[in-house]
């Protein structure tokens, strides 16, 4: 099995399991998935970052990357201003538009 190979699917995985985690951490009010989400998006950002090493930075994923990481900046504000009681529609709307770009340009749909 190849580098890239085992980034991938360490990669894809934790996308996975950081969506189901984000939503655990909206609706309840744990702390211990709080942290395991963050433990994850560290895991996403590491094996993306190795990823684009191994295919020497195209522009296409570099974008996805980018737009990754204002994604993990939107599920944190989502979850601090759950926590305050703010509300949060357009929040939601931001998310899913973010996620659905982030797929469609990973598997790529767009590009």
């Amino acid at each position: 099995m190849s580098l890239f190979n085992i980034l991938l699917q360490s990669h894809s995985g934790s996308w996975a399991i950081l969506v189901i985690l984000f939503l655990i951490t909206y609706f309840t009010r744990q702390k211990v998935t709080l942290m395991l989400q963050r433990l994850f998006y560290l895991i996403m950002i590491v094996t993306g970052v190795g990823m684009l090493v191994q295919l020497h930075f195209p522009l296409h994923y570099v974008l996805k990357g980018i737009l990754a990481i204002v994604l993990i900046g939107v599920m944190e504000m989502m979850v601090a201003r759950k926590r305050k009681g703010n509300p949060m529609a357009a929040m939601w709307i931001v998310l899913i538009i973010l996620l659905v770009l982030v797929l469609l340009l990973a598997y790529n749909v767009i590009g």
